[in-house]
C-alpha cells in the first residue's frame, strides 16, 4: 500500500472512529472501538457490529463509507437502552477483578476493600459481569425507552475515549516501569553472578549466565516492543 492510502485509511478510520460510542464494549469483536473503525476502514468487517450505536450508528456510518445501512448482526447483540452497574456492597469481596476488567477507570477500590462505580463514567460496557467471581455486580437501565445515539451523545462519547486512551497510557507507562526493573534486576545479576552463585561451577554458571542473559533479553524487548 502506498503512503498515500495508508494516510487515506488512516483518515478514513479516525473519521468511523470518531462515530462510534466508545462504550469499549468489544461486542463488534475487536478489542475497542479504533480497532473495529481500522477493521471497517480496511475493508474486513461490516458497518453493522455496533450494538450501542444501534441502527442510527448503522446509518452515520453507512453515510460516511458509502455502503447501505443492514440491519445490525444479532450475533454482536442487540440495540437496548444504556445501562450502568452497580456493585452489591454486602458481596464484594475487594479482589479488584472488575476494576482491571473495567475499560474506562469508573470502578474505583483496593484489594480486599469494597469497591464502587462512578456511574456517570459508566459506559454500559458490561467487561466487568464475568470477572466478578462472586457475581455481585448488577446492571441498570439509564435510559428508558431510548436506546443507541438517542441515549448517548458525543459528549458521552468523546468523555469514553479520553478516560480509555489515559487508562491505556497508564498500563504501557506501569508496563514500561515494570521492564525497566526487571531489566536493571537482571544486569545486576548478571554483573555479580560469581559472588550470587553458590555451586558456582563453570557448568553452572554458563547455565545461569544463559538464563539471566534470556530474561534480560526479554525485559529489553518489553521496552523497545517493535
Amino acid at each position: 500500500m502506498s503512503p498515500a492510502a495508508q494516510a487515506d485509511g488512516a483518515e478514513l478510520a479516525r473519521r468511523l472512529d470518531a462515530l462510534l460510542p466508545q462504550t469499549q464494549c468489544t461486542r463488534c469483536g475487536y478489542e475497542d472501538c479504533r480497532a473495529y473503525a481500522e477493521a471497517i476502514a480496511q475493508g474486513e468487517a461490516p458497518i453493522n457490529r455496533c450494538p450501542p450505536g444501534g441502527a442510527e450508528g448503522i446509518a452515520r456510518l453507512a453515510a460516511l463509507t458509502g455502503q447501505s445501512a443492514e440491519p445490525l448482526d444479532p450475533s454482536c447483540g442487540a440495540e437496548g437502552e444504556r445501562t450502568v452497574v452497580w456493585i452489591d456492597e454486602a458481596w464484594c469481596i475487594g479482589c479488584t477483578l472488575c476494576i482491571q476488567a473495567c475499560p474506562v477507570d469508573c470502578i474505583v477500590g483496593a484489594h480486599k476493600r469494597m469497591h464502587s462505580v462512578i456511574e456517570s463514567a459508566c459506559t454500559g460496557c458490561e467487561l466487568c459481569l464475568p470477572a466478578c467471581p462472586v457475581d455481585c455486580i448488577e446492571v441498570a437501565s439509564v435510559t428508558p425507552g431510548r436506546s443507541g445515539w438517542q441515549a448517548w451523545s458525543p459528549a458521552d462519547a468523546d468523555a469514553a475515549r479520553q478516560r480509555y486512551l489515559a487508562r491505556q497510557a497508564r498500563q504501557q507507562r506501569l508496563a514500561a516501569d515494570h521492564a525497566a526493573r526487571l531489566e536493571a534486576k537482571a544486569e545486576h545479576k548478571l554483573a555479580h553472578l560469581d559472588e550470587l552463585t553458590k555451586a558456582n561451577t563453570p557448568t553452572e554458571l554458563a547455565r545461569k549466565r544463559s538464563v539471566i542473559e534470556a530474561a534480560l533479553a526479554r525485559a529489553r524487548a518489553r521496552r523497545s516492543p517493535t
